[in-house]
């Protein structure tokens, strides 16, 4: 039980904060985002796996985390929940609040350009491992970060081929 209780430790201060940011990123609700941290760390404690090293540990913690946006986004309730009109007045601050509103732009771009911006400039991931990470070819993961990029510089009323 205490290797159990030490092993959550452990993945709450390692993943929580990627993972509200990923969730976050893919569904745009910090509540969502909050339900899938919790189940991804769930699924990781339950799991037991263990890594030759952390890069591997933490591209698998992506992976899962991915997939369960995406079942989340598939899901019968997902898709049919409406918003509530009355909780338009709550405020929510996400971690990355003091970009100056950067990560409200990048929420806005169409989710693979969102993804891949997410994953190289928020979580650091060369092309080749967003590829991976995502089941894309590298070229079109390098494109999807060029044309996010050129949104993003619109968006931001600079040059689009600036």
């Amino acid at each position: 039980m205490e290797d159990q209780e030490r092993r959550a430790g452990y993945l709450v201060e390692r993943y929580a904060d990627l993972l509200l940011r990923l969730g976050y990123t893919w569904l745009g609700d910090s509540d969502d985002a909050q339900d899938i941290c919790q189940i991804v760390l769930i699924k990781l404690l339950e799991d037991g796996r263990t890594f030759p090293d952390q890069g591997q540990e933490r591209a698998w913690v992506i992976r899962l985390a991915v997939n369960e946006c995406k079942n989340w986004r598939k899901s019968a309730w997902y898709r049919r929940r409406a918003p509530l009109e009355e909780g338009l007045h709550l405020s929510v601050e996400m971690p990355e609040a003091e970009d100056g509103g950067l990560l409200a732009l990048v929420q806005k771009l169409p989710a693979p350009y969102r993804e891949a911006i997410f994953l190289r400039y928020y979580e650091e991931y060369e092309v080749r491992e967003i590829a991976q990470i995502l089941g894309r070819s590298p070229a079109l993961v390098s494109t999807h970060l060029k044309r996010g990029k050129e949104k993003l510089r619109a968006m931001l009323g600079g040059e689009p081929n600036g």
